[in-house]
């Protein structure tokens, strides 16, 4: 990746991801889909200039979607689970 706006698409807000904020200090991003572990640790560090503790990620698979009689497929998606180390934080 040549910009680490590139790797870090958007944050991802649910109920789940910010009761994960608040009780874990994990914040969860929409990734692309190439990027790796260490590139998403280097980016958020980066761009938040926080510490990063550990990464997980998911990629979702794309699901099939239907409108009449056409059909189609959703994007896939890669998501990333950040945790940071104590005393880090994000406001989003």
């Amino acid at each position: 990746m040549s910009n680490y706006r590139d790797v870090i698409k958007a944050p991802i807000i649910t109920e789940k991801s910010s009761d994960l904020a608040q009780n874990n200090n994990t914040i969860v991003f929409s990734v692309d889909v190439k990027a790796n572990k260490t590139q998403i640790k280097q980016a958020v560090e980066k761009i938040f200039n926080v510490k990063v503790e550990k990464v997980n990620t998911v990629n979702v698979k794309p699901k099939k979607k239907r409108v009449g009689r056409y059909v189609g497929k959703t994007n896939k998606v890669k998501k990333a689970i950040v945790k940071l180390s104590e005393g880090s934080s994000i406001e989003l």
